[in-house]
């Protein structure tokens, strides 16, 4: 890709909107990709195979739609609330 312009339209057009990653030491770049991509998880300088919800905490898998909420039930502002994890490594990877 040649900007970060690019990279960001690139993944809008074709994202799951799981986990995306950029690789940059640049933090205009870094805050603009992590602000801008609509991911539940979004990696700055470290692998995506980290998303995982024993990996962040969370006790178990963590299942992620890439549908849109829609409301069934009685709902509150808890299940009104989503939740946009952002990753800042270092080079970090999962093997």
């Amino acid at each position: 890709m040649e900007s970060i312009e690019e990279a960001i339209e690139h993944i809008q057009e074709h994202s799951t909107h799981h986990s995306d990653a950029i690789i940059s030491e640049n933090e205009q770049a870094q805050t603009k990709f992590s602000s801008t991509i609509d991911s539940a998880a979004v990696y700055i300088n470290a692998s995506t195979r980290f998303t995982d919800g024993g990996v962040f905490g969370l006790g178990c898998e963590m299942g992620i739609s890439t549908q849109k909420l829609h409301a069934r039930g009685p709902m509150g502002l808890e299940e009104l609330c989503t939740y946009k994890y952002i990753i800042k490594g270092n080079g970090q990877i999962r093997e």
